[in-house]
């Protein structure tokens, strides 16, 4: 699954992209008589939204949430497992977090999320380095497992749920600019990626009730936000039935292109983007709704993994080199050449050929990207290619590898921003530019960032902005009054 990077450039080695993903978290500063709760979150767009649900939960058991992680009787670390350097990151700060509870006797500390499943027993009898571990369909199981490590036990729940979706739970939008959030509209994955933990850490997939979907995108645009997110492993394969709902009569089934419409009817001011899709499940369909609604953003972010198809089917993806292409001529046909496309790639997996490398390179050229994130493969203990493959590529033509497709990427990505110097884009302001307090930045339909001077703009807004400048990363411009309608 992908995520979420402010204006930075989305051309990310692992490293960067843990940097960028590792946020922390807080709703409000704690009030008297309450507990107090820090949250930590690590990985993708998908722990960030169970953290907002963490935080709700634990709100109801009288816990307040703090930015300061000194004053803080209970730290959950929400965890990802996906790379090897995910976990060396949470480990270290593991570390740290247990040399502040010496000093603060009764403090508690939680694992949560995928790295919690695959590695409960480590932490709780090798290292000892936490008193929480919960997976992340025991959400709801926090409150008692806090009570008993208070007793001095070691509170644990791991089971991974066929029915779990949270839907009941309303999220706690943590670290929030007001504008933008995201929704939860399905959990787990059924496909068995060769690389991925995230069927074993996450379980099978599951769909939420749309109904519930749809009242939550409500009620954020009461609120005040203008954007939402709609979150999945696999959101392409998004599917809900149900006899006698409330809302219907007789047996309903809604599929994604389905969904993605009744939450653009929510109102035409509330942008729709969504993440992740796979290249097998993405219909026309799919395509055709997000072109009959201005208000569904024109961006897709689509995961590619290799150009290769004898790679791809040891990675067990489904799909071939040819097939994706289709895909990528389905996109540019029916939503047109400006679409922005994103997507993930591997270099050097199991017994990847420079012949099959240089298929990926000439795949993502292709494609013509606007932007991805890039890693070297990282063998994960407990997936089928751990199992079934060597990890035979050398370190270091990895990196030259990873340092080929980067490259590759960031002249794309260039090339594409280029494009629109000269154009008039409408951009949803989201707060300062991270560089000066002077500007503002916002996103285009494409989910680029555009940075413009502040004036007398304020988030929430949409304005319009003239290109003038760009980067390989960013859009530069200011804002223009629309012409006025004659007549």
């Amino acid at each position: 699954m992908e995520h979420r990077v402010a204006d930075s450039l989305k051309i990310l080695t692992e490293a960067d992209k843990e940097a960028c993903e590792t946020v922390r978290v807080s709703e409000n500063e704690p009030v008297s008589g309450k507990k107090r709760l820090f949250i930590e979150s690590y990985g993708c767009q998908m722990n960030f939204s169970d953290s907002e649900i963490v935080a709700s939960v634990m709100r109801d058991a009288g816990f307040a949430t703090t930015s300061d992680v000194n004053n803080a009787d209970l730290i959950f670390l929400n965890t990802c497992a996906i790379r090897d350097n995910a976990e060396q990151k949470v480990r270290n700060r593991l570390k740290q977090l247990n040399f502040i509870k010496k000093n603060k006797p009764g403090m508690l500390i939680g694992v949560l999320g995928c790295m919690a499943e695959r590695l409960k027993t480590k932490f709780l009898e090798e290292e000892k380095m936490v008193d929480i571990v919960t997976g992340p369909d025991a959400y709801r199981d926090l409150p008692r497992l806090v009570e008993e490590a208070e007793t001095g036990q070691k509170g644990v729940n791991v089971f991974l749920s066929r029915e779990e979706t949270y839907a009941d739970i309303s999220p706690i939008r943590l670290n929030s600019n007001g504008v933008t959030a995201f929704i939860s509209i399905m959990r787990g994955c059924d496909n068995m990626c060769s690389f991925c933990v995230v069927p074993f850490t996450r379980g099978r997939e599951r769909s939420r009730d749309p109904y519930s979907i749809v009242k939550e995108a409500e009620d954020l645009f009461r609120d005040g936000y203008r954007e939402v997110t709609l979150l999945g492993q696999n959101v392409d394969s998004y599917k809900w039935k149900s006899e006698g709902h409330a809302e219907t009569s007789g047996e309903t089934v809604v599929n994604f292109a389905n969904l993605l419409e009744m939450v653009a009817k929510v109102n035409p001011e509330l942008r729709i983007r969504f993440s992740t899709s796979h290249p097998k499940d993405i219909t026309d369909e799919v395509l055709y709704t997000m072109k009959k609604y201005d208000n569904i953003c024109n961006y897709i972010h689509l995961p590619a993994q290799s150009g290769n198809t004898r790679v791809l089917e040891l990675m067990n993806r489904t799909y071939t080199r040819e097939w994706y292409m289709g895909r990528i001529d389905a996109i540019r046909r029916i939503l047109g050449e400006d679409c922005g496309i994103s997507h993930d790639m591997i270099a050097g997996f199991c017994s990847e050929t420079e012949e099959e490398h240089q298929d990926s390179l000439s795949l993502m050229a292709y494609s013509d990207f606007d932007f991805g994130y890039m890693f070297a493969y990282s063998e994960r203990p407990g997936t089928l290619a751990a199992k079934k493959f060597t990890d035979d590529i050398p370190e270091e033509v990895k990196k030259r590898r990873l340092a080929e497709i980067i490259e590759l990427q960031r002249g794309m990505s260039l090339t594409r921003n280029q494009r629109l110097l000269g154009t008039i884009q409408k951009v949803l302001i989201e707060g300062p530019s991270k560089k000066s307090d002077s500007d503002l930045c916002g996103r285009n339909d494409q989910n680029k960032m555009v940075v413009f001077p502040r004036e007398n703009f304020e988030k929430g807004q949409y304005v319009d902005v003239l290109i003038t400048e760009c980067n390989a990363a960013t859009l530069l411009g200011r804002v223009v009054q629309p012409e006025p309608v004659v007549g």
